[in-house]
C-alpha cells in the first residue's frame, strides 16, 4: 500500500498543534508519514519574546527543541530547512536542500512585522517577532545603557536612555512592562539613577489595548501612569531615524531605541506560492482551512498565515488561540480524509485575553465574564501557559517553564516577588541537612540496638529492638489481640496477688496520671509529657493499614523494613544525594506516623526542615551537585535523543 505523505511547513503554535494531533491519530498507521519542516530546530514561545527582550529570562527559556517535543512520535520526521516554493501540480514542497512530495500539505509559516512602509523602521528600528529579534533588542539595550553611562553630553545621554515602544497592543504593552521591571537593575549595574530612564508608548489610535474591555484597558493605563510610562496617543510615526522618531504632527522624540510592535502581516516567504492573498498578504482559505482554489490538491493554511472570515470582514485574529484552533481544524480534516469521515468547519472559541505588564501585574478578561487585574491576572497567564504544555504533552518543558518563571529568576521579577527564586545561597543549609539526616539515622539505629549496647554489635537486634517481639504499631485488630491472649496466661497467675494492691495503687496511679497529662508544645519542656499530634488513628487510615498489614507476620516485615528505609534516607540526606526526593519522603513518613498516633508535636519541626532542604540543599557540599546534572543528561538523551541544530541531514 502506498504511503500517505503529510507535510507541515512551520513549527509555530499552529504547526505544532496540527502535527501533534495527527501524530496521535495516525500512531498505529504505518502507511502514514508526517514531515515537519521549519527553518529552525526549535519552537519559539512567541508570547514570551518580551521576557527575553526585557532581560527577565535567559534566551533559551523560550526555545523548545523540536526533538524534545516530538521524540516519542515516531511517525514524525523533523527537517530543518527553508521552504522556497510549492509545486502544486506535482504536489511537492521545494526547500533549499531538497524536495518533499506530499499528499496533504499544511502551511503554517506564521507572520512577520508590518511596518506599513514607514521610512526607517527596517534600518533604525527594532521589531519583536522572532527569537533573533528578542536577543537583538536585549543586547542593544544593554549596550546603549552602557554607552549612556559614560556619555557627558546631557541631551545625548537623555536620548540614549529614552526607550520608545510603537504600538499599544499586547506585544507593545508587555514589552514596556518588562522595561519597567528592568530599568532598576540596569541603573544599578551601570551606576545610573532610575529617574534618568524615560519609557514611552507611541500609539496611532486614541486608546490602548483595543482588544480588551475598556475597563480592563483603563486599569492598565492607570498602572502605566503610576510607573511613569508616558503614553503618546493619536500620534502615528511617520519616520524613524537613528537618533529620533518623527510623528505625524511634526514633533520629534529623541531616542536611540524604537521597538516596533504596531502590526503583523503574513510572512513574505509565502508571497510567491501562487495562492490567493487578502489583507496583509494572508492566504485565503475556506471554512475547512483549505487554500482557496486548491481544495482538490489538499493544501491547507493555518495560523497567522490564514485569512478566513468568521463573520463579514472579520478574519481570524492573529493570536495563539486562533493559531492552535486553525491548526487543529486542518489536522482533523486531513485525518477525516485519510480515514474516512466528515469534514469539520472552523469555529473560533476564544476563551479570553491576558496581558502582562511586567512580571507581577497584568489584566485578564476570561470568557468575557471574569475580569482580573494585578497578580491574579499573572497567575492566570501562567496557568494558560502551563495548559499549553499539557495540550502538546510536554512535561519536560512544563517543568522548565516553572523553573524559568518561578525559580531561576533574579531581581524579584516573579509573581511571587522573588520569594520562590532559587538564586539564594544554599550553602548555609548544609549543617541543617547533616543534622536532619543524623536525627533520622540515630532514631532508626535505636530501633536496631534496642536494649543492647551501641558499641557491642552482638547485643543488637535483641530485646527492645524492632526486630523481636510483637509489632509496635498501635493497631487493634485480630493479630494484635492474639498476641495479647498469648501473654494473658502468664499474667493471670499474677492477677490474684496483685488484686490486694489494686485499691492502694489506684489512687497513686490516678495522681501520677494527672501529673503526667500530655501538654501541647513545639519544644520539649523538662518534666512535661509531650502531646501526640493525633491521639488515636482515624478510622479511614486504620482501614488502609488493616489492608496493608492484615497479620502479625506482615506487620513485622513492614516494621523491620521501615528501619532500613529510614537509615537509607538518613544516609542519603547527609550525603546530599537526591535531597529533594528523600526530604519529601520524610514528610510523607512523618505524616504517616502522625496518622498512626506515633508522633509528637515537639518533633513537628521535621516537616518545615524537610521543606527547607528541598531548595537545592544537596547541590552545596553534596552529591546532588554531580549526580543530578549527570542524570538529567543521561535520561534526557535516552528519552528525547540528542538535540541538534539541524534536523533531517543525511
Amino acid at each position: 500500500m502506498a504511503k500517505t505523505n503529510i507535510v507541515v511547513v512551520g513549527a509555530g503554535y499552529a504547526g505544532v498543534a496540527a502535527t501533534k494531533f495527527m501524530a496521535k491519530k495516525f500512531k498505529k498507521d504505518s502507511d502514514v508519514a508526517i514531515t515537519l519542516i521549519d527553518r529552525h530546530s526549535y519552537h519559539t514561545m512567541m508570547t514570551e519574546l518580551h521576557e527575553v527582550a526585557g532581560g527577565r529570562v535567559e534566551p533559551t527559556a523560550i526555545q523548545y527543541d523540536l526533538q524534545r517535543l516530538f521524540a516519542r512520535q515516531k511517525n514524525v520526521t523533523l527537517i530543518t530547512d527553508t521552504v522556497t516554493g510549492i509545486d502544486k501540480d506535482q504536489k511537492s514542497v521545494k526547500t533549499v536542500r531538497g524536495n518533499y512530495p506530499f499528499d496533504h500539505l499544511i502551511l503554517g509559516m506564521g507572520g512577520e512585522p508590518n511596518d506599513f512602509g514607514t521610512p526607517g523602521v527596517k534600518e533604525n528600528g527594532f521589531t519583536l517577532w522572532s527569537f533573533e529579534d528578542a536577543v537583538r533588542i536585549r543586547e542593544h539595550i544593554e549596550q546603549t545603557v552602557a554607552k549612556a553611562a559614560i556619555e557627558p553630553d546631557a541631551a545625548l545621554r537623555r536620548a540614549m536612555l529614552t526607550f520608545v515602544v510603537c504600538g499599544s497592543g499586547f506585544t507593545g504593552i508587555e514589552m514596556v512592562g518588562e522595561l519597567i521591571d528592568w530599568k532598576d537593575r540596569l541603573a544599578t549595574d551601570y551606576k545610573l539613577d532610575p529617574s534618568e530612564f524615560t519609557l514611552k508608548v507611541v500609539e496611532a489610535m486614541p486608546t490602548i489595548l483595543n482588544m480588551l474591555d475598556r475597563n480592563d484597558a483603563a486599569k492598565a493605563e492607570r498602572y502605566l501612569h503610576k510607573k511613569n510610562v508616558e503614553l503618546v496617543l493619536n500620534a502615528p510615526i511617520v519616520a524613524v531615524e537613528a537618533d529620533h522618531i518623527k510623528l505625524k504632527d511634526g514633533s520629534t522624540i529623541p531616542t536611540h531605541t524604537l521597538i516596533w510592535t504596531a502590526g503583523v502581516k503574513a510572512t513574505s516567504d509565502a508571497a510567491d506560492f501562487g495562492l490567493e492573498k487578502a489583507r496583509g498578504n494572508r492566504l485565503v482559505a475556506n471554512e475547512y482551512m483549505q487554500a482557496k482554489g486548491y481544495e482538490t490538491q489538499n493544501i491547507y493554511v493555518i495560523g497567522d498565515l490564514v485569512y478566513y472570515e468568521e463573520t463579514a470582514n472579520k478574519p481570524t485574529p492573529q493570536i495563539v488561540q486562533a493559531a492552535e484552533q486553525t491548526g487543529h481544524t486542518a489536522a482533523v480534516n486531513i485525518v477525516s480524509t485519510v480515514k474516512g469521515g466528515e469534514k469539520h468547519a472552523f469555529k473560533g472559541n476564544y476563551q479570553g485575553f491576558m496581558v502582562s505588564v511586567g512580571a507581577k501585574w497584568g489584566v485578564a478578561n476570561l470568557f468575557d465574564k471574569i475580569h482580573l487585574s494585578g497578580f491574579l491576572a499573572i497567575i492566570m497567564k501562567h496557568i494558560a501557559n502551563l495548559k499549553y504544555f499539557f495540550d502538546i504533552r510536554s512535561g519536560y518543558y512544563m517543568f522548565q517553564y516553572l523553573m524559568h518563571e518561578l525559580f531561576h529568576i533574579k531581581d524579584n521579577r516573579t509573581v511571587t516577588y522573588g520569594h520562590s527564586s532559587r538564586y539564594g545561597n544554599v550553602l548555609w543549609t548544609v549543617p541543617l541537612r547533616i543534622f536532619y539526616g543524623l536525627v533520622w539515622f540515630i532514631e532508626a539505629f535505636k530501633k536496631i540496638v534496642g536494649d543492647g549496647n551501641w558499641l557491642q554489635p552482638h547485643t543488637w537486634f535483641g530485646e527492645g529492638s524492632w526486630f523481636t517481639g510483637s509489632s509496635v504499631f498501635p493497631w487493634t485488630w485480630d493479630y494484635q489481640q492474639a498476641a495479647d491472649v498469648a501473654s494473658g496466661a502468664s499474667q493471670a497467675a499474677e492477677a490474684t496477688s496483685a488484686a490486694s494492691g489494686v485499691g492502694a495503687d489506684a489512687a497513686a496511679t490516678t495522681a501520677e496520671t494527672a501529673t503526667q497529662a500530655a501538654h501541647f508544645g513545639l519544644s520539649y519542656a523538662y518534666g512535661e509529657q509531650p502531646m501526640a499530634v493525633i491521639e488515636k488513628s482515624p478510622d479511614w487510615f486504620t482501614s488502609i493499614m488493616k489492608v496493608m498489614m492484615p497479620n502479625m507476620e506482615v506487620a513485622m516485615f513492614f516494621q523491620k523494613m521501615m528501619v532500613f528505609v529510614e537509615i537509607g534516607i538518613a544516609l542519603a540526606i547527609m550525603a546530599g544525594l537526591f535531597t529533594w526526593l528523600f526530604s519529601a519522603s520524610t514528610i510523607v513518613l512523618v505524616l504517616t506516623f502522625c496518622m498512626s498516633g506515633m508522633f509528637y508535636w515537639v518533633n513537628i519541626w521535621f516537616i518545615p526542615v524537610a521543606f527547607a532542604l528541598m531548595n537545592g540543599s544537596g547541590r552545596a557540599v553534596g552529591l546532588d551537585r554531580w549526580v543530578i546534572p549527570w542524570l538529567q543528561r543521561t535520561l534526557g538523551k535516552w528519552w528525547y535523543g540528542t538535540p541538534k541544530s539541524i534536523y533531517g541531514q543525511k
